[in-house]
């Protein structure tokens, strides 16, 4: 059953007395994205409960924290960033996970460190983001994967092979800087460092410029 103010559409309302530790919130304006994901978490026996947008989704009176959010960062009013540090202001225990179709290191970076568990770029394979779901599923996963985030830049696995530029490059994305603020403290070009950052992501395996960030955010290998 779809919940409804007036015409618009609020979300996917479950049942009450729901198991929220099996309901997943996706926080998209795009309907076609809610709809998909939906679909895919309905047939693997979870629930979802839509939101088209950040204020509709912080408005809403939950029981007890959802499984796990979804949460897009490019929304038309409150931005996913917005509504991630409001959710840290609240102390709400919910992991969440930033998807995005402009995504870039200095964003990833400040997701992540307001607390989400993951970024996902667009367009994504459904089955990628119902695995990750799964892997943060439980209050003490979610606890235990934010604390081996604390690790820092030169702690990431395959670092010994970097070269000592190399190392400042990472040490500076870590920091959330672009490729202009990072090549002005080095006193280089961008383009340099956009170099720099391919070979880094070759060296440590990241897929992208997201998983790159997850990498150094963990100091672990990307999986």
């Amino acid at each position: 059953m779809i919940s409804r103010i007036g015409d618009e559409r609020v979300g996917t309302r479950v049942p009450g007395m729901a198991d929220w530790s099996r309901i997943v919130c996706v926080v998209d304006d795009d309907e076609t994205i809610r709809d998909v994901l939906a679909s895919v978490f309905g047939s693997e026996g979870l629930a979802v409960e839509s939101f088209e947008d950040g204020s509709r989704f912080l408005a809403f009176d939950f029981d007890e924290p959802p499984a796990c959010v979804l949460l897009d960062v490019l929304m038309p009013g409150k931005s996913g960033l917005d509504v991630l540090k409001e959710l840290n202001a609240r102390g709400a225990a919910a992991p969440v996970i930033m998807i995005s179709g402009s995504a870039d290191i200095p964003m990833a970076v400040e997701a992540i460190r307001h607390g989400a568990l993951d970024f996902i770029e667009k367009p994504f394979d459904p089955q990628t983001i119902v695995r990750r779901v799964r892997e943060v599923l439980g209050a003490s996963g979610a606890r235990a994967e934010a604390r081996a985030r604390s690790g820092r830049a030169d702690q990431v696995v395959g670092a010994e092979t970097l070269t000592p530029r190399e190392r400042e490059v990472l040490l500076l994305i870590a920091r959330g800087q672009s490729n202009k603020e990072a090549g002005r403290a080095l006193g280089i070009s961008p383009r340099t460092i956009e170099v720099h950052r391919a070979r880094l992501m070759e060296k440590l395996g990241a897929k992208n410029a997201a998983d790159l960030v997850r990498i150094i955010m963990s100091g672990s290998e990307s999986r």
